[in-house]
């Protein structure tokens, strides 16, 4: 308890709070050819909000790291291994390291997931 203290007290007059509005953030074209939102990029974690429009695809592939998706607006399947479901609003789907994995907008509706790599592989779906 006396190092929260402590903390509080050195960090007074500092904003600790970051609110990002991802909603303001701006669409940038990802390697696979959809919308992509940087969200955060920090070395223990990036997170990146995808937006497939209905009939786009992110092919299957593989990161070192755990990748979590956590689906915020509409429905869509995603394939992990050789399993796939359909997964809507609110889910999150959890993708271990190194096993092939992949999206896909084929609900006829927009697919928007935020994608988060824990740790951050420091190598960006967007296109520079």
């Amino acid at each position: 308890m006396q190092g929260n203290l402590i903390n509080r007290e050195k960090n007074q007059g500092v904003n600790l709070m970051k609110v990002i509005k991802v909603n303001e953030l701006p669409y940038m074209q990802t390697g696979w050819g959809v919308k992509g939102r940087p969200v955060i990029d920090m070395p223990e974690i990036g997170i990146i909000n995808l937006v497939l429009e209905p009939g786009e695809q992110v092919p299957s592939h593989k990161t070192p790291v755990d990748v979590l998706f956590q689906v915020i607006d509409g429905k869509g399947t995603v394939t992990i291994g050789e399993e796939s479901q359909v997964v809507e609003a609110s889910d999150i789907i959890v993708s271990p390291a190194q096993i092939p994995h992949a999206l896909e907008a084929n609900q006829g509706c927009l697919f928007s997931v935020y994608v988060m790599k824990v740790p951050n592989m420091k190598k960006s779906a967007i296109k520079e």
